[in-house]
């Protein structure tokens, strides 16, 4: 098994991966943008033969505004709409035949690593509410809820945005309780 970064030749092989339902599934652009920008943050996991197991893309950004009060810091931050520099999980996903192995959790830890080497404040993620299984994968990780929004998903489905704080955010100021009763509109996330 190898932990290997993300190469075009991969997007050809990557149909036994995208088979749930609840997969996101891209354009080759998309998938070939992510890996010019963040080469560390999209992985795959190659089989023995060659097969890709499973794989991850991720990226790291910040808002395209500038806080109100640079540089950025979470107590005089007044804009709640204002993401700090993180880590953001765009896709993992895993082949049915190579589930429950320990791929995904492989493949997060390795994008959590490289997010704190870039010194990002948090990772997060959008799941579908009723992926009741993601949920729970994500909260075993050390992912809570920070906020739900409605009609997220081109389905009208609602999502929760997840986050699981770094090393920098050493107090946790990028987290809250009970975020799954904060409810932001989805025009107003980004």
């Amino acid at each position: 098994m190898s932990l290997r970064a993300m190469r075009v030749q991969d997007l050809w092989n990557l149909a036994p991966c995208n088979l749930d339902p609840l997969t996101e599934t891209y354009s080759y652009s998309f998938y070939c943008d992510y890996m010019i920008k963040w080469p560390l943050l999209c992985r795959v996991l190659e089989g023995p033969s060659g097969t890709i197991e499973a794989y991850i893309l991720g990226k790291v950004e910040d808002s395209p505004f500038p806080p109100p009060n640079p540089p950025y810091d979470p107590d005089t931050n007044t804009d709640d709409r204002y993401l700090p520099w993180h880590a953001h999980i765009t896709a993992v996903t895993v082949a049915p035949k190579y589930r429950r192995m320990g791929h995904a959790t492989r493949l997060v830890r390795a994008l959590e690593k490289a997010a704190d080497v870039q010194n990002a404040w948090f990772v997060d993620l959008f799941v579908r509410v009723d992926n009741k299984v993601a949920i729970e994968f994500y909260k075993k990780l050390g992912y809570s809820v920070f906020r739900r929004i409605p009609g997220y998903y081109n389905e009208k489905d609602d999502a929760f945005d997840m986050r699981k704080p770094l090393k920098r955010d050493k107090d946790r100021k990028h987290i809250r309780e009970n975020g799954e009763n904060n409810i932001v509109d989805a025009e107003d996330v980004w």
